[in-house]
């Protein structure tokens, strides 16, 4: 891909779509209100808080990335979205129960005047959850078409010059690529004929692709990573991404696993358990959602660690996940590793780990970032799979031939140079030779 030229400038106000307005959604909305009227710490987001290397270290230069590269300004995000209930976001962060009272009383004027618009919901794929405020049509095309026109009605009431839609929803059952999803014309005649191979996240989609809009998929479900949904972006220089947001356990593993593997230490196994009692929780409890997130939780380990490359040390691992509805906890989960490893002469070691951590918490940055990366990469002229943001998901989304990119340090160099690369500036190499010549 070319350079970028000249990158459109960030005028006007940036619509933001999310698909479901549960806990993440509005842990995020409520996070930025409190964070424009100065009430809040952005911790976490790389696009407020992060900084940038540009050229020698003896330069030290190191702006701020919102300072480096032309990202929309908060105060101009404007936000809706979609769900199964037809709570306010307010009602809905209150129940969610992920912000404590302090800020969901700050934040209740703002988050009480969103309102979802109906969602596009077939219980058939994602069996746990059954809802009321929901949009009704002869054929998923009917659906899909009501989606574009709920994207152009927001358009025109917000006035916005430009929109994202972010997939911020529950996880769907394990589905593979089927021939309907070869080309944009066999995808339009699936939908028109109902074909179970188009679930719902589908239809976001392509609404959104086929608006000119910017699509992220923030669940591990089959959604944009299939061959008409890619091509019909490039057809509508629509950047995508995606899949799966990258928060709590599967964190650790991509900030770990690269540190055993540089160091050489071999794994016999590695054990994961969860318990999580939001609404993600629930939907996890059935056996056909599970498998689409154990899909994407299984696949980190085998791309860091490489075993076919280096089968002495990783060609026998035992990787295991499990994920426990457990209401108690809500959106504060724990996730527990016990890791075995070996080190010189084969000797065995243990290492645990107990992760409490929030959800929502974590993922709400994750959905700032996505957004105003991908409203750049818009700007930009970039189009199709943004494989430099996946440092954003645990199944992160590349070209076919390639395999992805799982280690968290080299996909956040991926970034950086990209925006590097983005505003005419030196890659960074890390080399340095130059100075001990």
């Amino acid at each position: 891909m070319r350079r970028p030229g000249t990158i459109a400038p960030p005028k006007g106000k940036l619509g933001v779509l999310t698909v479901g307005m549960g806990a993440v959604s509005t842990t995020f909305m409520a996070g930025v209100d409190l964070i424009r009227r100065k009430k809040a710490t952005p911790v976490g987001s790389l696009t407020q808080m992060g900084t940038i290397r540009l050229g020698k270290r003896t330069e030290k230069r190191s702006p701020f990335v919102h300072d480096f590269v032309p990202l929309a300004n908060l105060d101009d995000l404007v936000f809706g979205g979609w769900d199964i209930f037809p709570d306010t976001a307010f009602e809905a962060a209150t129940k969610a129960a992920v912000l404590g009272h302090e800020h969901l009383a700050e934040a209740k004027k703002f988050l009480g005047k969103i309102h979802p618009m109906k969602a596009a919901f077939d219980q058939n794929y994602v069996k746990k959850l059954s809802g009321t405020h929901v949009k009704k049509g002869r054929t998923k095309y009917d659906l899909a078409m009501q989606i574009k026109e709920d994207i152009r009605a927001f358009q025109k009431k917000n006035r916005v010059t430009r929109t994202v839609v972010i997939w911020c929803g529950s996880t769907e059952i394990f589905m593979k690529q089927h021939a309907v999803h070869a080309t944009p014309e066999t995808f339009v005649t699936a939908m028109k004929e109902n074909h179970p191979a188009i679930a719902p996240s589908m239809l976001y989609a392509w609404a959104a692709i086929t608006s000119g809009v910017p699509f992220a998929n923030g669940a591990p479900n089959l959604t944009i990573d299939i061959p008409a949904l890619t091509e019909l972006a490039r057809q509508n220089q629509v950047p995508l991404c995606g899949k799966d947001f990258k928060t709590g356990q599967t964190l650790m593993k991509t900030i770990l696993a690269p540190g055993f593997k540089a160091r050489l230490l071999g794994m016999n196994g590695w054990f994961s358990t969860n318990i999580l009692g939001n609404r993600d929780g629930e939907v996890l409890d059935d056996p056909e959602s599970f498998k689409t997130k154990e899909e994407s939780k299984l696949g980190v380990l085998e791309y860091i660690l490489q075993p076919k490359l280096y089968p002495d040390l990783y060609g026998q691992i035992h990787h295991k996940v499990r994920i426990n509805y457990y209401p108690p906890r809500g959106d504060n989960k724990e996730g527990w590793d016990n890791i075995d490893i070996f080190g010189w002469l084969g000797y065995p070691m243990q290492i645990k780990v107990d992760f409490l951590c929030r959800d929502s918490i974590l993922a709400a940055p994750i959905v700032l970032d996505l957004v105003l990366f991908l409203d750049l990469a818009k700007r930009s002229g970039m189009r199709g799979i943004q494989e430099w943001l996946s440092f954003y998901f645990k199944s992160p989304m590349c070209a076919p031939e390639l395999y992805p990119e799982h280690d968290l340090f080299i996909q956040s160099m991926k970034l950086k140079n990209t925006l590097r690369w983005m505003m005419g500036e030196d890659l960074i190499t890390h080399l340095g030779q130059e100075y001990y010549d």
